[in-house]
């Protein structure tokens, strides 16, 4: 009973362990915004407990002191421009020093406001949507004959998904059998021109990966403890199908303004906003 009781314990802990990390990713991704206006903030605010779980979750494998391990998980972020709130996160486990998350955008800085590959963590380049999943299609297929364990990770937006590439990627995966690869959708519901189901309808996005070969699950994108757990199923899962994670979240979380905005895509906050939102969250 001793054990049981230590191991529910345990298991309270990291979960608390978990949401705190993600309260602190969160406030660390206003605080740059705050130094760096031209960062998309409201769409990197909308992963924060994915990333959280990826990385804080034992889902990836990683070495901060050695980033291209030959051992790690791959994980690629195609959503480049929301994956701001990934930079307090590789800069707390050691990939870079911490003083550097106070010189985003800043001359001389290797963080950008579009994350490349100079950055230790990132694997590839960021920039232009729709070519992440292809990537790591790749990634999954070369792991796989060279008889390699790794899993391979993608992030990719919503709005992305109405690149056609990605879709070329999904079939090739499918085909292929590539059960080591994990899509990671960002179901925010809204790109850069407003509401994705007003562009470019992605209604039943479920069926739609079904009717493609995918392995689907689903996802609130706010709840980490919930992302860890999918996370950590999805990986150990071998069926002979790429796996997908509906991860249904809202752009802008825990930005009032951004919330419901349909253009807070290209909408900042002034620093007197974030210093609002910060003094309500302490």
């Amino acid at each position: 009973m001793t054990a049981a009781k230590n191991l529910a314990n345990s298991r309270a802990y990291f979960e608390d362990t978990l949401r705190e990390k993600a309260e602190w990713v969160r406030e660390q991704t206003l605080l740059i915004h705050k130094r760096a206006a031209e960062t998309r903030v409201a769409s990197s605010l909308s992963p924060v407990e994915i990333f959280t779980a990826l990385y804080y979750g034992n889902v990836v494998q990683f070495n901060p002191k050695q980033p291209y391990w030959d051992g790690r998980d791959r994980v690629v972020i195609s959503k480049g421009h929301g994956s701001l709130s990934m930079y307090p996160i590789l800069a707390d486990l050691g990939f870079f020093e911490k003083a550097e998350l106070e010189k985003v955008c800043t001359k001389g800085s290797f963080l950008g406001g579009i994350p490349d590959p100079i950055i230790p963590g990132y694997e590839t380049v960021n920039g232009s949507l729709g070519h992440g999943v292809g990537v790591s299609c790749g990634m999954a297929m070369a792991l796989r004959t060279q008889g390699k364990k790794q899993s391979v990770f993608v992030m990719t937006g919503d709005g992305e998904l109405h690149e056609g590439s990605n879709w070329e990627g999904f079939l090739f995966a499918a085909h292929h059998k590539l059960d080591n690869l994990n899509v990671i959708v960002d179901f925010n519901e809204c790109c850069m021109l407003g509401p994705t189901d007003g562009i470019l309808s992605l209604k039943d996005l479920t069926q739609k990966f079904k009717a493609f070969g995918f392995d689907v699950h689903e996802v609130d994108g706010h709840d980490v403890v919930a992302c860890q757990e999918k996370l950590v199923h999805m990986a150990a899962l071998k069926n002979k199908k790429p796996k997908v994670l509906i991860a249904k979240t809202i752009k802008g979380k825990g930005a009032p303004k951004l919330e419901g905005n349909p253009l807070c895509h290209v909408t900042g906050l002034s620093p007197s906003e974030i210093d609002e939102i910060l003094k309500k969250d302490s």
